[in-house]
């Protein structure tokens, strides 16, 4: 019994022989994905003894506001996962159709991001907010003397904290109350404490004067 004990903890202390890659799947490492002018790259940590970071790793918030959050964000809108979410900057953000929303308050937003991401906060979205109107239209959105016709908005995948976090579907909710349609909306429900749990990359967002 004693040899088997000091042979279990020289295998527990022994360092491993190699470090296995870690890909995104088992067919494709990274991503590379050109929006406009710059390039952002999907990719995990190759760190076998990595971490997600402290913030993150809390298991227990005050609720309310830190509730759990329903799966679904609201009838009609789809809830994604991390690969739809590369999906997505690949196939739609890549060529203009679609945004990937950090709907975060800008304190939360400039400690780090998805790449791709941009920050349209969830309370800019409030009908009280009086640019609310020009988010919209920048969305895509044609205001007439009719109303809204939001026939060829962009497509939204949208993510705040996580599971925890109110803010994207807060932010979903405002959208679709404005007459957005819920096909044109997408929820990432796990947000950034899924994606940094699994490794995957973040992006400090450009300073700003």
């Amino acid at each position: 019994m004693r040899q088997l004990a000091t042979l279990a903890v020289v295998l527990l202390a022994a360092p491993a022989a190699h470090a296995d890659p870690v890909g995104l799947t088992a067919t494709t490492f990274r991503k590379e994905i050109t929006i406009g002018s710059r390039v952002i790259v999907i990719e995990r940590n190759q760190s076998p003894v990595a971490t997600i970071a402290p913030e993150f790793a809390r298991t227990s918030r005050p609720c309310p506001p830190f509730c759990i959050t329903p799966v679904l964000a609201a009838p009609g809108v789809a809830t994604l996962g991390e690969l739809e979410v590369v999906a997505f900057l690949e196939q739609k953000v890549a060529n203009g159709q679609g945004v990937l929303v950090d709907a975060r308050l800008p304190d939360f937003f400039r400690k780090g991001t998805l790449p791709g991401a941009v920050n349209v906060p969830f309370a800019a979205l409030d009908p009280a907010n009086p640019y609310r109107d020009a988010i919209l239209e920048a969305l895509g959105a044609i205001r007439g003397a009719a109303g809204w016709d939001f026939g060829a908005v962009r497509e939204l995948v949208v993510l705040s904290n996580g599971a925890w976090c109110e803010q994207a579907p807060r932010a979903i909710g405002h959208l679709l109350g404005a007459g957005y349609p819920a096909h044109k909306l997408s929820y990432y429900r796990g947000g950034m404490q899924d994606w940094l749990m699994l490794g995957l990359g973040t992006v400090l967002p450009p300073v700003t004067n």
